[in-house]
């Protein structure tokens, strides 16, 4: 992997960026969890390794590698502790880590503030990629997951830029104010209308057209089985192309060496195009839940 090129200008967020070391062709924009950084999920990432031993930077060296930052937000639900409020790197606040659903209007804050933050990012991608919003990758883990999840809800991407991104890929993630119809979820979050890149009413295209990969591991204590299972029923509801993998264990994080195989094998083929290359390890073809039509805390 590249020397890293670090950015602490808040414009958008901060980054760390790790560039192809092979010609340009495509980006992933990768969001941690809640109370993370992204020096330290950045060797995260080039410590998980597949069955070959490789990293997802050294399988793909034409990418380049995002890592926006989340800022430091208070954690309401221990602002009466005894040395005064705590803050923790967060994209959103969360009252209850065992029961999301309470209090869920501490979730608002952060997602109103981050997704057209990250619509910023992607779109900088996308010029750097000669305006071609079809050759980025969105991902996060955990909290990561659910603010990229919502930023993908409210995102319109030109057709002329392909029409909808990559692929999208969330591990061990839900879905905040789960229950809700696609426009439900835009209500919520209550984004201007006439804010670049809003998608208008029933505008669901990217969501239609972007491949998307769920991984959860059985055993996370944090962000329960059930949530992402949900999480996939409700994007297959949507209309979306679903790949879903769970893995017996793993806990609150990424799945190794089957996880990372997985996710080689999703982008080989998703968005390279490219069928059970033995470099990834991968042969068999992948499960796939696709509609007719077509966090730690977090």
């Amino acid at each position: 992997m590249a020397e890293p090129i670090i950015s602490r200008t808040p414009d958008p967020l901060p980054t760390i960026t790790f560039p192809p070391t092979a010609p340009h062709t495509h980006t992933v924009i990768f969001l941690h969890g809640r109370g993370d950084n992204i020096t330290a999920f950045s060797k995260a990432i080039q410590r998980w390794r597949g069955s070959y031993g490789r990293s997802l930077p050294e399988l793909f060296p034409s990418f380049r590698w995002v890592f926006p930052q989340a800022p430091m937000r208070q954690v309401v639900s221990l602002s009466r502790v005894p040395n005064g409020p705590v803050y923790w790197p967060q994209w959103f606040d969360v009252w209850n880590a065992s029961d999301f659903s309470e209090r869920e209007e501490h979730q608002l804050t952060g997602l109103r503030e981050m997704v057209p933050l990250i619509r910023r990012i992607i779109r900088r991608e996308a010029e750097a990629l000669g305006g071609r919003w079809d050759r980025v990758v969105l991902a996060g883990i955990s909290m990561g997951g659910a603010t990229s999840l919502h930023t993908l809800f409210n995102l319109s991407v030109p057709e002329e830029g392909g029409g909808r991104l990559a692929a999208f890929m969330a591990f061990c993630a839900r879905c905040p104010f789960a229950g809700r119809d696609l426009e439900g979820m835009r209500v919520v979050l209550g984004l201007p209308k006439d804010i670049e890149g809003q998608p208008s009413l029933g505008e669901d295209a990217v969501l239609r057209r972007t491949p998307m990969l769920l991984e959860h591991c059985v055993d996370d204590p944090l962000v329960k089985i059930e949530r992402g299972r949900d999480l996939r029923d409700m994007l297959v509801a949507f209309g979306a192309q679903v790949e879903w993998k769970e893995y017996p264990n793993g806990g609150h994080w990424f799945h190794e060496p089957e996880g990372l195989d997985d996710a080689a094998s999703f982008l080989q083929r998703v968005v390279l195009g490219n069928e059970g290359d033995p470099a990834v390890g991968k042969t068999e073809k992948d499960q796939t839940v696709q509609h007719v039509d077509a966090m730690d805390l977090s």
